[in-house]
């Protein structure tokens, strides 16, 4: 038979790591970059353009993106009467709410509150898709929903986005 040597070779190698390049760097209220983005809702699904406004506010577009931080942008969207639902939704959709009271139960359909103030559609869409705690009350008031094209944050020269460009 044949005998075999087996040898061991020891390689030692030896390197220095950057330790500082591996930490993960979390932002905070002092690091974040906010920017003032206008969003045109006109011709838009209010579900599709409620997700997109969504991920900005939260600022999940970024690469500095913090659960726990408020990084987002400010947002203003604009033509919200003029944005549209899928289906029988203007009928079947319901809005419902309770006053408090014993039997205050209360509902609205899409079209009426839609005629009662279209901004307050788009509000409750993307409210619902914030979190629910005091950061999303916080990423909330980043949000500014008018009708029409004239809104009162000119001076801030927000930056005019598509919904394709966002995520």
């Amino acid at each position: 038979m044949f005998n075999l040597l087996y040898c061991k070779v020891q390689l030692q190698i030896k390197f220095s790591v950057d330790t500082l390049s591996y930490k993960t760097v979390s932002a905070n209220s002092a690091t974040v970059n906010k920017e003032w983005v206008l969003v045109d809702a006109e011709g838009q699904t209010l579900g599709r353009l409620a997700s997109r406004v969504a991920i900005l506010l939260r600022g999940k577009h970024k690469p500095n993106f913090t659960p726990h931080v408020d990084c987002g942008d400010n947002v203003i969207v604009v033509n919200a009467e003029k944005i549209n639902l899928t289906g029988n939704k203007w009928t079947d959709k319901s809005y419902i709410r309770h006053t408090g009271y014993p039997g205050g139960q209360r509902s609205l359909t899409a079209t009426e509150m839609f005629e009662k103030d279209p901004t307050r559609l788009v509000e409750k869409s993307v409210k619902g898709m914030l979190p629910k705690n005091k950061l999303g009350a916080a990423l909330f008031r980043n949000l500014t929903v008018v009708s029409g094209t004239e809104h009162a944050h000119a001076a801030q020269k927000p930056k005019t986005m598509t919904l394709k460009e966002i995520n």
